[in-house]
């Protein structure tokens, strides 16, 4: 079943974006903002600052990614 792509509309340090996922891409950022701690707006612009090529939602995908990677690999995972 596929998730169609919604687009969310943002603040992040006074300027204003959007971002285009799919509903439980949104949802894990969701999950991971709150598991450290963060606003939305401030784990997506730590996001942007970090990517290096690609738009912001493909930068979220790949954060996203790697995070669970992550968390798998770690002995709490």
């Amino acid at each position: 079943m596929s998730s169609p792509i919604q687009k969310y509309s943002l603040t992040i340090k006074r300027h204003r974006t959007s971002i285009s996922l799919e509903e439980p891409f949104y949802e894990a950022l969701v999950e991971v903002a709150r598991e450290k701690g963060k606003s939305l707006a401030e784990l997506i612009g730590e996001i942007d600052q970090q990517k290096r090529q690609g738009g912001l939602s493909s930068a979220i995908r790949i954060y996203l990614l790697n995070h669970y990677r992550q968390k798998m690999r770690s002995p709490e995972g």
